[in-house]
């Protein structure tokens, strides 16, 4: 559980109501004793994923995990898969080479996988100071070298939280079909989603083969994804001053249901298929409440 003097900080980060503590001691301290047993077992450093669709709790999950295993005396540390995206100018280079939908970060293909790998090595397995990248959604950019946090290493236990985290690749058929009105139109060919798709195949299973086990949140639809998006990008906007959202890019409610047409077609998959490779999937309400827990048996 969170300890008493990082309760306010917590809540007041993410912007969570009070109660929210009482229900993640609840469902998510089991998950903390279980990452603490696999710990004390394997005597040595490891990466746990938090897997859902954007909006899903997945950061806040991913920080309670963090802080709770912290007070236990362990290190730890929280990264977002986010953090490693492509900067605004190698996807616009990526645009221009391969397809114009890659302009827009979020799906596989545009994060930076060399740079997450020897991150998260460097985190397990070095000893010294570390860079964690950051990126800046408001600005749709990474920031400078200078401004990343600096994490010394090695840690015990590396919390790695993702929209993707964990998705396999489709079958060929599966592609045929458009999935909504952005493949459609823009992508007539297949060409965009058959890359997205091939980098699953590829560059991303090293990425999943680091990951000892992932809990997923899962959505109750892909409907719910456009909610809990605003929501988000609301949050984004409160964060931000008067004179910051000049300069921000801040989403309208029309562009976020454009966004969010470049998840669906893997966030679908993912309700379908990604539980049974999961270690806990928590089923969410479309309010986020936790409905139930389950551990898929093993394969």
């Amino acid at each position: 559980m969170v300890p008493i003097n990082k309760k306010h900080r917590f809540i007041n980060s993410h912007s969570l109501p009070e109660n929210y503590l009482q229900q993640a001691s609840i469902w998510f301290d089991p998950i903390v004793e279980s990452l603490l047993k696999h710990h004390n077992s394997e005597k040595k450093g490891f990466i746990a994923g938090v897997s859902g669709c954007q909006g899903s709790g997945k950061t806040t999950l991913a920080d309670y995990l963090s802080i709770s295993l912290i007070e236990h005396g362990l290190r730890c540390v929280a990264i977002s898969i986010d953090d490693f995206y492509l900067t605004q100018q190698q996807r616009e280079h990526l645009a221009k080479e391969t397809h114009p939908l890659l302009i827009t970060r979020g799906v596989p293909g545009t994060h930076d996988i060399p740079l997450a790998l020897s991150t998260l090595n460097a985190l397990l397995n070095k000893e010294g100071s570390v860079p964690i990248p950051r990126f800046n959604k408001s600005q749709d950019d990474r920031y400078p070298k200078n401004k990343w946090p600096i994490i010394e290493a090695p840690v015990d236990i590396v919390i790695l939280e993702g929209w993707c985290l964990g998705i396999d690749a489709q079958t060929e058929q599966d592609l045929v079909q458009p999935m909504n009105q952005l493949e459609s139109l823009q992508d007539t060919d297949g060409k965009w989603r058959k890359y997205v798709n091939r980098q699953l195949e590829t560059a991303y299973t090293p990425l999943w083969d680091l990951i000892d086990n992932i809990i997923m949140l899962k959505a109750p639809d892909f409907d719910s994804v456009y909610q809990w998006r605003l929501e988000q990008e609301q949050k984004l906007s409160q964060k931000n001053s008067a004179s910051e959202q000049e300069t921000t890019k801040i989403m309208s409610p029309a562009q976020i249901k454009y966004f969010i047409q470049h998840y669906e077609r893997l966030t679908r998959h993912s309700l379908n298929h990604l539980p049974i490779h999961c270690q806990h999937v928590f089923k969410l309400s479309k309010q986020r409440q936790i409905l139930s827990h389950k551990s898929p048996p093993p394969l």
